[in-house]
This record gives C-alpha cells, sequence and structure tokens, in this order.
C-alpha cells in the first residue's frame, strides 16, 4: 500500500535517507519556504500555512493514496509534536515519518538551556487565553505562536507579571534571527512570522531535575486545602482548610486557567489555586495584608499578580477571570465580580441576613446557584483524652454557567 511519507525539516536540512521518499513522491505538501528548498521539482505541490493540515489537503493525501501516487508532506521538526501527524493518522492515512530536532528543542539550544522542564503549549488554532494563562502561572514555557497570537500579544497579556521572552522569528528561513527582550520591549515590536516564543521569568535559570517533563507535576505532593500554619496572617484573617477544600472544589483551578482572589486576605485561596496550576490575580485593599500575601506566595513557589487596592474599583481593566473567590458578601463586589462572565464564583457569606442577596445577584447574573453552611472544629488533646476547639461557621455560595 501506498503511504505518506512526513518529513521534517530542521532548519533547511532533511533527515539523512528523506531526500530519496521526496525524490518519488509524485505529490509534495508543505509550507512555501519547504517547497522552495526541497521541491523545486515535483510533479505537484500543495501549500499549508501553518503545522495543521485542513481538510483540503487531507482529501487530496488520501485521494494520493488510493491512486497508488507516492506523497509526501513537508513539516518542521517532527510532526508528532504539536504537528501534522496527528490529523494524517485520525483520517486512517498509512503514514512513515522522519523526523527531525524539533523548533523549541533548537530554540532551548540556542539560549543554551535545558528544556525538559519547559511547559509546551499552542496557540495554533486553539483559545490564545489558555496559553497565556500559563505563561502566567508558570516560569518557563514555550508558546508555539500564530497569527494573532504572537509574542507583542502574549507580551500585551503579561502586564502585571514579570517575564522575558525569548523569541525565535522567520523560523526555519534562512533569516532566521532570535531575540530576547522584556515583556514591554516585546510588546512594542512587530515580529516577523512563523515564530516561537519561550516566556522565562529567569534568563539565568536552568530549571529543576523533575522525573517528569514538563515542569513540576500537579497536584502539589503534600496536596491542598493546607493547614493554616502554612500562611502567615494576623489574628482574625483567614480561612479554615475545610473552607478551603469546598471552594477549590467548585472553582476548580487548572493550567490554562485564571482565577480572581478577591478581598484576599492572606492570599491562601489563591495561592492553593496557584498551586493547582492557574493563574492567579489576588485583590486587597490592606497594604499590610498584602506584604503577607507576596511572603506567603513566594514561600510556595507561587508566581501571583498582586492588585492592592480596594474592590469593585480596582478590578477595573484586569484581564477576564475563569473563576472568581470573593472573601466577602459586600453586594458591590459581588455584582461586579458576577458580572465579569467568569465559568465559576465562589462567595463567602459569613452574615445570614445577606443569603438572599448574594443569591439573587448571582441569579440575575446568569448563574445557576448552589450553596452550603460549613462548621468546622479542630480536634484538641486534652488531659482526658481529644476535646472539640469551639466550632467556626459560615455560610458558601457557589455559581456556574
Amino acid at each position: 500500500m501506498t503511504t505518506v511519507t512526513v518529513v521534517g525539516v530542521d532548519g533547511g536540512v532533511l533527515p539523512a535517507g528523506a531526500e530519496v521518499a521526496l525524490g518519488k513522491a509524485r505529490l509534495v505538501v508543505g509550507s512555501r519556504t519547504h517547497l522552495a528548498a526541497h521541491a523545486a521539482e515535483a510533479e505537484r505541490t500543495l501549500i499549508v500555512a501553518g503545522a495543521d493540515l485542513p481538510e483540503s489537503i487531507l482529501d487530496a493525501l488520501a485521494a494520493a493514496v488510493r491512486d497508488d501516487e507516492p506523497a509526501t508532506v513537508l513539516v518542521s521538526g517532527d510532526a508528532g509534536f504539536f504537528g501534522a501527524l496527528r490529523s494524517l493518522r485520525a483520517r486512517g492515512l498509512p503514514t512513515v515519518t522522519w523526523p527531525s530536532v524539533t523548533d523549541v528543542q533548537r530554540m532551548a539550544a540556542m539560549i543554551k538551556r535545558p528544556w525538559d522542564d519547559l511547559t509546551v503549549v499552542s496557540a495554533r488554532g486553539r483559545d490564545f487565553r489558555h496559553a497565556v494563562n500559563v505563561c502566567r502561572a508558570r516560569k518557563a514555557v514555550a508558546v508555539l505562536t500564530a497569527p494573532g497570537a504572537g509574542p507583542a500579544e502574549l507580551a500585551r497579556e503579561l502586564f502585571g507579571w514579570r517575564r522575558n521572552l525569548a523569541v525565535l522569528e522567520n523560523v526555519g528561513k534562512p533569516d532566521e534571527k532570535l531575540s530576547i527582550v522584556d515583556a514591554t520591549e516585546a510588546e512594542r515590536r512587530s515580529w516577523h512570522e512563523p515564530n516561537l516564543v519561550l516566556c522565562l521569568v529567569s534568563l539565568d535559570s536552568v530549571g529543576h531535575d523533575h522525573w517528569m517533563a514538563g515542569g513540576e507535576p500537579i497536584p502539589p505532593a503534600d496536596g491542598w486545602a493546607l493547614d493554616e500554619s502554612a500562611f502567615v496572617t494576623r489574628s482574625g484573617v483567614g480561612i479554615a482548610p475545610e473552607v478551603r477544600a469546598l471552594a477549590l472544589a467548585r472553582l476548580a483551578p487548572r493550567p490554562g486557567t485564571l482565577l480572581w482572589d478577591v478581598c484576599a486576605g492572606s492570599g491562601a485561596l489563591g495561592i492553593e489555586a496557584g498551586r493547582l496550576g492557574s493563574a492567579v490575580i489576588a485583590v486587597e485593599r490592606d497594604s499590610a495584608l498584602c506584604v503577607r500575601i507576596v511572603a506567603n506566595a513566594g514561600a510556595h513557589n507561587v508566581d501571583l499578580r498582586l492588585i492592592d487596592g480596594d474592590p469593585p474599583e480596582a478590578l477595573t481593566g484586569l484581564p477576564t477571570p475563569d473563576a472568581v473567590f470573593i472573601g466577602t458578601s459586600r453586594p458591590d463586589v459581588v455584582r461586579a465580580c458576577a458580572g465579569t462572565g467568569a465559568q465559576r464564583i465562589v462567595v463567602l457569606v459569613p452574615e445570614l441576613d445577606r443569603l438572599g442577596q448574594v443569591r439573587k445577584i448571582l441569579l440575575d447574573a446568569g448563574y445557576t446557584v448552589g450553596g452550603c453552611q460549613l462548621s468546622s472544629a479542630d480536634l484538641t488533646e486534652e488531659p482526658g483524652g481529644i476535646g472539640v476547639a469551639p466550632a467556626s461557621s459560615t455560610f458558601m455560595l457557589w455559581g456556574r454557567r
């Protein structure tokens, strides 16, 4: 049976032996650059604009296989890494693959950085927000860019997070160029396509030696709903671990999402969300508590954005969240947060007489609302055995779209 041969191009170089398959091909598919460099004499060529193969190209390749005509697809790097191999296999086409070094590998080598801890995200044909939020949350991320989701757009969305961007532009072309800039400079520049970005907190860091590629596994080894002693705070400010556990379950923080922690207090809820992979913005009007949020975030290796201001005014202009935790039942704050369009929202309501009002605000904003009363009391060591500390109680409302 005739197969589709997928050839990875490393810069301008083909893998050893690939020239033979390319010379036999009746149909060659690839970018303009690859076709000009390696298939100028091909009988028939089809141009693709990106890494994904559109249906029309897949139809043409299927017809070539059906007609017993050799066909070759030229791609950059490894077709099995965010590339064309998946769509070819999903279509049921028989394939032979000749991979090369990926552009991510080449770029990491250029800046002399190990790449096994890099989280790799794709903005090609996907919601750009997910890639942006991973860059906000993690310290070393490779971004496979796309038109309208390139270095300048990424840098604009990283306002408030300290990041350096290594940008490889004109990838695979003779005038390929590497630049290393901060986010402010990256936003100002115009970048040639195709390009690739490494988003890094530190240019000098070589990352950590983990047992798993892609960065630290989540959830963390010590779990979540950490003891109150894990966070520096002051008397009367804090959320019981049991309350945090339910709030986190309703908020579902995970990589690719952005969570607001509004009236954050010690920042415990937002920091726990960050440990679970979410990007986090903490909003707190008390400057002394803001200092504690910074200390707590650093202690737990969470890179969050802190807004020192009074909501709802302090919320103006912030990136749209996927989830919001609100540590107050103030109607103006709840109303402002409910108006963001977040998919999930959780509100702590200490006061019984505000339950109905807060619930109505969430319902009016289009949420399906649930809630419960939570009471928790620690067990204590007593001379005669086990005792029970005084219970704390609060109400929690949550909404989903």
